[in-house]
């Protein structure tokens, strides 16, 4: 597996609702936001505490055209696909996602559930580029975490799911091998800027010279 075929999963913050279609008599649909833009995740980890939060412009050059519905990340539980009845927009808020029912055993089960409040969240996967840009990792100001993740950009969205059980804190969080590089990298003490370098050897050379003045 490449670097940028690395997936990840993530949870979606809003739950997802049941809303009435536009068509009278029509079945219910599920609409919600498969990701927030400038949202902080919850603290998640995998040795190190991190926030993660998604940029803006994350989704510019997402590739949005082949992205199905599940019921909990499962390939044979398939709810929809983009193009047949799956609708996906981006806006300010982030990535909306919108399933229009087919009359299946799943989707009837499915909306019960959610009806029940026993299923309200939903999951995301995805992956980045295979480019250091399109990740951001730094130390954190909060007490919460080490480390703040900013995602600068997708390479690919591969599903949006309902799902019973989100898998998103804590240590069911993947991050691909070049978000572990990047990690490694910030957790290196920052190198001194140039000036303070330069103020050293000027002190370190004007005390040799008052220790060789004394001799």
């Amino acid at each position: 597996m490449s670097l940028a075929e690395e997936k990840e999963i993530r949870m979606t913050a809003t739950p997802l609702v049941l809303r009435d279609a536009e068509t009278p008599d029509a079945p219910q649909v599920i609409e919600g936001y498969a990701l927030k833009f400038n949202k902080p995740s919850e603290v998640m980890g995998f040795g190190v505490r991190f926030i993660e939060t998604i940029d803006p412009h994350a989704l510019d050059s997402t590739d949005l055209n082949d992205v199905v519905a599940l019921f909990n990340h499962d390939q044979s539980q398939i709810l929809g696909r983009t193009g047949v009845n799956l609708g996906l927009s981006v806006d300010n808020i982030g990535l909306k996602y919108r399933i229009t029912p087919e009359d299946t055993n799943l989707w009837r089960d499915l909306t019960a559930n959610i009806k029940a409040g026993i299923i309200k969240q939903s999951s995301f996967a995805f992956d980045l580029p295979d480019d250091d840009a399109a990740q951001e990792w730094a130390p954190s100001d909060s007490d919460e975490a080490d480390y703040t993740r900013t995602i600068k950009a997708i390479a690919h969205i591969y599903d949006v799911s309902p799902v019973t059980r989100p898998a998103y804190p804590d240590t069911e969080v993947t991050v691909g091998s070049r978000g572990l590089v990047l990690l490694k990298a910030a957790q290196q003490p920052a190198a001194p800027p140039a000036w303070q370098s330069d103020r050293d050897k000027m002190i370190r050379e004007l005390r040799r010279q008052q220790l060789l003045n004394k001799l």
